[in-house]
């Protein structure tokens, strides 16, 4: 089975109930197939398996299913991406900043950020576009920059956190100010001190929100 196949497969196999309840748990912003993260991800297995042996990113595909009305289709795009990217460039990171921008919302740009670490990490000259993202105007991409790190334990680069996160004290937006909170209770559990001092010296500019995420492991 190839990528375009299952592409038709998951039309194939929509649920309307399912497809009524995971429209409305996402408030009604996307239209849903009905289909669960596990089946969705069967479908996946063996053509992920072929594109892998083509040794590069089909675009085009991602484009497809960016532009489906279905928000399966963009969970497809987005595991493809998970899957392939070893194969990913420096200059495919701009292509995934119009991703992010693009029918955005925190499922779609969490996700995303999953495949931004793992190119950053293979490819470190890219933290400068972090440092970029993280002064957008546009709270996905600071979202993303604010994330990007997470998982990284001791290969954390903290003064490239501390920017990023210093970038956006203030925000009143609440996925800016979850995120925040989530990078810092992340990385609590390998340097802890690090994070009370952070917290310490920022207190008159951290929400409520990140104070009490942060805090958790604390």
């Amino acid at each position: 089975m190839t990528i375009y196949q299952v592409y038709e497969t998951m039309i194939a196999l929509a649920d309307e109930e399912r497809r009524e309840k995971m429209t409305a748990y996402m408030r009604h912003q996307f239209e849903f197939l009905g289909i669960p993260t596990p089946l969705r991800r069967q479908q996946e297995k063996a053509a992920f398996k072929v594109a892998k042996q083509m040794k590069r990113i089909d675009w085009e595909f991602i484009d497809q299913c960016w532009q489906s009305s279905y928000r399966e289709h963009q969970y497809l795009a987005i595991d493809y991406l998970v899957a392939l990217e070893p194969f990913l460039s420096a200059v495919d990171l701009g292509k995934i900043e119009q991703l992010v921008i693009t029918k955005s919302w925190w499922d779609s740009v969490d996700a995303l950020s999953e495949v931004v670490r793992k190119l950053v990490r293979r490819l470190p000259a890219l933290k400068a576009e972090m440092l970029r993202w993280s002064l957008e105007d546009n709270l996905w991409l600071r979202r993303v920059a604010i994330l990007h790190q997470l998982l990284q334990k001791e290969q954390m680069d903290r003064p490239l956190l501390e920017e990023i996160l210093v970038n956006n004290l203030g925000s009143s937006e609440f996925f800016i100010n979850k995120a925040i909170g989530w990078s810092l209770r992340d990385y609590a559990k390998t340097n802890p001190l690090w994070v009370q001092d952070f917290l310490l010296r920022h207190q008159k500019s951290l929400a409520p929100l990140t104070v009490r995420e942060a805090s958790k492991y604390l």
